[in-house]
């Protein structure tokens, strides 16, 4: 079932009316909560959750994404070509199904709500790009990292 950002979080009730059943959906419209748990999904996918600084490192670059080049957290949130995670071949794609009960998930949530609010330090120094160690892209060849995270390198 395609979910959009509208029908994400709903309640569905059924009644029955003489010998009809009716089903009405209730949705959300507050598209932040979808969103918060959008990034929190690639945060935990990108990062495995393996720690806290890792963690806010991971969501003060996202920060620093909607701050310098003015992109909306949706927009940044549906990017493919920043986040390898939401391509269906990606090796770590299938850690975005994670769990909302996972507890390094709701790690990774309460990190997004604090860094969406503006209220989270930036931890990578201005970094709007990354890369994992086991892989070196071609535009990162020419650069030098200025914050590394576990396996994670951060690049203005």
């Amino acid at each position: 079932m395609y979910l959009t950002t509208h029908t994400f979080f709903c309640v569905f009730f059924l009644y029955q009316t003489d010998l009809t059943m009716q089903l009405n959906l209730i949705t959300n419209n507050d598209n932040t909560k979808f969103i918060q748990y959008k990034i929190a999904r690639i945060v935990y996918a990108e990062t495995g959750a393996e720690s806290l600084p890792l963690v806010e490192a991971f969501a003060s670059m996202i920060y620093n994404i909607h701050s310098k080049y003015n992109r909306s957290f949706e927009d940044i949130a549906h990017d493919k070509n920043i986040f390898d995670v939401l391509n269906e071949k990606s090796k770590r794609h299938q850690y975005m199904n994670v769990n909302v009960t996972d507890k390094k998930f709701q790690m990774c949530l309460r990190v997004v709500q604090t860094m969406m609010h503006g209220n989270l330090q930036d931890f990578v120094f201005g970094a709007t790009k990354f890369h994992h160690a086991d892989i070196i892209p071609e535009w990162a060849m020419s650069r030098g990292y200025i914050a590394e995270y576990e396996d994670i390198l951060f690049y203005l």
